[in-house]
């Protein structure tokens, strides 16, 4: 699949994917013309999926992260759809995980304060369709967020 070389290019180009090909090349050991076909392989082969903007929304003045556990009444057979078509309408819902469990998924909420999330809470996330039953956690602190990956 990856090679010593393509490893010594996604090794950098995870760390600064916005780097000229010269320069991404001269770190990993190759020529600019083996880097590019190499990228190009591995974007065509859905390895690097994409190069986007990291935005804070702290920054922006969303003070509040509320991680919300959802279980959804599976007795409409198309329940789980129909919930997360609504859910991604909802902007503050940042992230949407699902899972094989007790628990179906997992929302990521932002807000700019409590007044806000409790607004969110009682007019975007109550009216979701086909909940069964949802419990909040408070986000405290983030210890470890990390894309980089061991290659």
């Amino acid at each position: 699949m990856l090679d010593d070389i393509d490893r010594r290019i996604l090794r950098h180009y995870q760390h600064d994917a916005a780097q000229p090909v010269a320069d991404l090349a001269e770190a990993a050991g190759v020529t600019p013309a083996t880097c590019a076909r190499r990228l190009d392989r591995m974007k065509g082969a859905g390895i690097i999926r994409a190069n986007r903007a990291v935005i804070d929304w702290r920054a922006l003045g969303y003070e509040v992260e509320v991680s919300l556990r959802v279980t959804l009444e599976k007795s409409e057979p198309r329940a789980f759809d129909e919930f997360l078509a609504a859910a991604r309408e909802v902007p503050e819902v940042v992230e949407i995980q699902t899972f094989l469990g007790r628990v179906d998924l997992r929302l990521s909420v932002i807000a700019r304060d409590m007044t806000h999330y409790q607004e969110l809470y009682r007019t975007a996330i109550l009216a979701l369709p086909h909940i069964a039953d949802i419990e909040g956690l408070m986000h405290v602190a983030r210890i470890k967020t990390d894309e980089i990956l061991p290659v």
